[in-house]
């Protein structure tokens, strides 16, 4: 079978977004017209705008900063220039060929700066014959609804595991509802707000966090991410994180998590995020608990959801009243949680080393469908 060699420009030549740029921020759901952003959260919002929809569809959105790539079959509007409109040649390409072949590019994108122009539109790749991709991407496709099936099992079993976990909570604390009341902003030492500015990242050196590493009850470190000292030493000038505080995530799709810095643990702060440090009458696990729990996560996204991207001050978590029972009661109900959710999470991490590995596997899938073993 003859492959032909081209350059990714050829087949997929480029359009800038300016033209497609929204010019309101007032998202809603009512909306018709997703908004998209080259980022990780790819669609921001709809918005009600009815001028500079792109339309020339499928085409293949690309971040011109980290080479992420999206496909994209809907009418849409964008955030920002950020990114590239990538149409395409559909005389030598299928378009999810031409997008499955991207996922497995192997691209440094460590330099802060746009790619597409200069350097990845020029990368070379081999392509077959339109009834070979055709055949290659039915391939992969039917291998990819099998582990959809499976990655909707192990999610529906996070789902469950959630329920009994905020269960679980619930009963803790109703024993402490005939206690005291009195407002987090009095209880704790102090309460911090992180720096409101991206670090710089660097591939060795102090740890920073983020709030990716927030797991309900506890810090996740299998993927740290560090900044220089100059930077750790300068986004720690406020307070400097200890072992045993509660970090608690104020911000976008993870509000509302709280977990405790644990020992030997000397980070400093990342985004989206703020620090609380329990007082003499406060259990720090009981405080992050109680954070954790439906009767401050309902409050939080009642109240502060909205229609964009939802998030919580400092300000609001001081004015939160939490019981206070005796430091002995609180440690009892603490050991009660951890005792009841000690095989949750278990089964938890269980469950996120397999959808890490469905990742894993989708990669393996088209590393073998493109090197013609599949």
């Amino acid at each position: 079978m003859q492959y032909t060699e081209y350059e990714l420009g050829e087949l997929l030549p480029f359009e800038q977004p300016t033209a497609y740029i929204v010019k309101s921020t007032d998202y809603s759901d009512a909306y018709a017209t997703p908004v998209l952003t080259a980022g990780k959260s790819f669609i921001l919002g709809k918005t009600n705008e009815t001028d500079g929809i792109f339309d020339q569809l499928p085409v293949i959105i690309f971040d011109d900063f980290t080479t992420a790539t999206q496909f994209v079959n809907f009418r849409f509007k964008v955030k920002s220039s950020a990114m590239k409109i990538l149409h395409i040649n559909t005389d030598l390409v299928i378009p999810k060929y031409i997008f499955y072949r991207l996922q497995i590019i192997q691209f440094d994108h460590s330099t802060h700066k746009r790619y597409w122009i200069q350097s990845y539109s020029k990368i070379k790749v081999l392509i077959p014959p339109l009834d070979e991709q055709f055949r290659i991407v039915a391939r992969i496709e039917e291998l990819f609804s099998e582990l959809d099936k499976a990655v909707d099992t192990l999610k529906t079993t996070k789902e469950q595991l959630e329920v009994y976990r905020q269960a679980v909570l619930v009963d803790a604390f109703r024993v402490a509802t005939n206690s005291t009341h009195l407002k987090i902003g009095y209880v704790c030492a102090k309460i911090v707000d992180c720096p409101h500015s991206t670090p710089k990242w660097e591939k060795n050196g102090k740890l920073c966090l983020r709030t990716t590493n927030f797991k309900r009850g506890y810090l996740d470190l299998q993927s740290p991410n560090y900044v220089s000292e100059e930077t750790f030493n300068d986004r720690n000038r406020r307070i400097i994180p200890q072992p045993g505080d509660v970090l608690y995530s104020r911000e976008g799709s993870v509000l509302g998590i709280a977990c405790t810095i644990p020992s030997n643990v000397y980070p400093c702060l990342g985004q989206r995020m703020m620090l609380l440090r329990s007082g003499e009458k406060l259990n720090n696990r009981y405080l992050m608990h109680y954070l954790n729990s439906p009767m401050v996560t309902n409050h939080v996204i009642a109240t502060k959801g909205g229609t964009g991207s939802p998030h919580i001050n400092v300000g609001d978590i001081k004015e939160f009243q939490i019981p206070i029972p005796s430091l002995e009661e609180q440690s009892n109900i603490v050991r009660q949680i951890e005792e009841q959710l000690s095989s949750c999470d278990n089964v938890e991490k269980t469950v996120d080393t397999a959808l890490a590995q469905a990742d894993a596997m989708r990669q393996s899938i088209l590393k073998q469908a493109f090197e013609g073993t599949l």
